[in-house]
């Protein structure tokens, strides 16, 4: 198999227009394309994360709970890429988002910091 990259990844949340805010306001992804699925009773909006990844997030009536720990099985995180690890933790906080402190990957010496969605979805900013 030959990949080029990652086209999508999808999100399903609890509070499909909180998540929507977040997502779009907060974290200032682009709409592509807004979707309400009647025969689902479901929302599937299309976003624009950099150049060419894209978020579906989904809204379904009573979704279970997410696994609490991050080490459970499956996705453990969403990371983007961001220039200034500072500058993107110090704009999160001012839009009351709490964002766990600044550390160093013991690996590549880059910084980054997690933070999460409304539905706590680990998330992460990872400077490059």
């Amino acid at each position: 198999m030959k990949t080029t990259g990652i086209h999508h990844i999808a999100v399903i949340c609890s509070d499909y227009e909180r998540s929507k805010k977040f997502y779009v306001e907060v974290l200032g992804f682009e709409i592509i394309l807004e979707t309400f699925r009647s025969e689902r009773n479901s929302y599937k909006l299309d976003l624009q994360v950099g150049e060419n990844t894209q978020i579906e997030l989904f809204s379904f009536p009573d979704p279970p709970q997410r696994v609490s720990s991050p080490e459970a099985c499956g996705l453990r995180h969403l990371a983007f890429k961001v220039e200034d690890v500072e500058k993107t933790v110090a704009y999160l906080r001012s839009q009351s988002i709490e964002v766990e402190n600044i550390r160093i990957d013991e690996i590549t010496g880059k910084k980054f910091a997690f933070f999460q969605d409304p539905d706590n979805l680990p998330l992460e900013i990872y400077e490059l």
